[in-house]
């Protein structure tokens, strides 16, 4: 039996079906990518298995530590305080560390830039496309200047221009940075969701895109999201016995 700590990949969860099928399709890659790991999945609401009833699974079948990820790409609410306040509740035989959050990550810019070449895009068009670096938002001032952040990095790898977005609680919309981007003189212009799964925001983000020329998938199971995770997971791990919760 190993005794590695069990990751626990913690979804937010969404009425919308393809969410949760795309968060599994992740996990399965994670799983390819180390097969020794033993790798597990819980949502905060709308689907199941919860966290909590992971965590009591676990504890149950004798399982001692745990990493506990939060599938996010930035350090908002839910991160600071949703799943802490959830893992507090956890069984108090279990040794759980809460990993980062995956963002940002230079592996997610190779994930975004994958998403954009498979949409039609190549390298060459890099200097005549401007990006629309299209987030799903929040009304967590540290969240959105990460995400400016990241589009001010992704600008000195060779693009036009690139100009972050926000499909809820910041501005500007996507709309309005693709028309930017148009006024600037880009030739092209592409949108980048920065988002992991399908869903209500990303919807609105792909319906923000109409005028764009390139619209681009979420990342998803993109490898490169993949080994963030466990890039997270290896941190949080060594060594265990710092910041546990309930040790």
């Amino acid at each position: 039996m190993s005794h590695k700590p069990v990751l626990l990949v913690i979804a937010h969860g969404s009425r919308d079906p393809r969410h949760a099928a795309t968060v599994h399709a992740l996990v399965r890659r994670v799983r390819s990518l180390r097969p020794g790991l033993r790798v597990e999945t819980g949502f905060l609401d709308f689907n199941i298995p919860s966290v909590h009833g992971v965590l009591e699974s676990l504890a149950a079948q004798g399982v001692r530590e745990v990493v506990a990820l939060p599938l996010l790409l930035t350090r908002a609410f839910h991160a600071k305080a949703d799943i802490p306040a959830v893992l507090r509740d956890a069984p108090p035989q279990l040794r759980i560390r809460q990993a980062e959050v995956l963002g940002p990550s230079p592996l997610l810019l190779s994930a975004l830039e994958r998403r954009l070449y498979e949409a039609g895009l190549t390298p060459a068009d890099k200097s005549s496309t401007g990006v629309v670096l299209a987030s799903a938002g929040s009304s967590d001032p540290e969240a959105i200047a990460v995400i400016a952040a990241i589009a001010r990095e992704w600008r000195h790898t060779g693009w036009c221009a690139v100009r972050p977005a926000f499909a809820s609680a910041s501005l500007p919309r996507t709309e309005d940075a693709v028309r930017e981007l148009r006024a600037l003189g880009c030739r092209r212009v592409a949108v980048a969701p920065y988002v992991l799964a399908p869903g209500f925001l990303p919807d609105r983000i792909a319906r923000g895109a109409a005028e764009a020329d390139i619209l681009a998938d979420v990342l998803g199971p993109a490898p490169e999201v993949a080994r963030v995770l466990l890039e997270r997971y290896d941190t949080a791990r060594a060594p265990m016995s710092l910041a546990a919760v309930g040790a």
